[in-house]
């Protein structure tokens, strides 16, 4: 394994998906929508993909989820841990989770779940990259940004044991 991550989406091509996903998100949002970010990964496409709405007079409210299913580990242990909960309300608004990468679908079928028990009118999701190998137990997303190949991926918010998420691209480490 080579220590310099492979580039597979340069910075120029993951902004212009960003404003790509964002042009189909924001006819099926509203002003009151809540941005629900899971941390940490989600953190840097949550962060362009406000911007991108917001120059299409989007203007959603933003709160996150700490949930954790790898411990710094390559693999999902196959449970997801919550180590934050949501601080916004969201009962009989829709909701909006993101994240950066769709990979087991794990977090993001329970951050689902939490936000629809919170009472979100309607629960919405966003990832930058989805994987093609999603547990049985996962969700369908419903804005993807890129269909990523079968790849050990890093940057733009995806790590390797909590390192180069600040990459402004996409890169893989196999």
């Amino acid at each position: 394994m080579s220590d310099q991550p492979a580039v597979l989406i340069s910075e120029t091509e993951v902004a212009d998906r960003v404003a790509a996903v964002a042009a189909q998100i924001a006819p099926r949002i509203d002003d009151e929508t809540v941005m629900v970010c899971l941390l940490t990964g989600g953190i840097w496409f949550a962060a362009d993909l406000t911007r991108a709405l917001a120059r299409l007079g989007r203007h959603v409210h933003f709160d996150a989820l700490w949930l954790s299913s790898y411990r710094d580990e390559r693999h999902s242990y196959g449970r997801c841990e919550v180590r934050a909960d949501l601080q916004r309300p969201v009962l009989g608004r829709k909701a909006l989770i993101v994240d950066d990468v769709f990979d087991t679908g794990l977090s993001l079928s329970e951050a689902a779940r939490l936000v629809k028990d919170a009472g979100a009118a309607e629960v919405l999701t966003a990832v930058f990259a989805s994987k093609p190998w999603p547990t049985e137990r996962a969700i369908k997303v419903d804005f993807v940004a890129w269909e990523a190949p079968a790849r050990f991926l890093v940057g733009y918010g995806m790590d390797v044991a909590g390192t180069m998420r600040g990459l402004p691209y996409i890169g893989a480490m196999d």
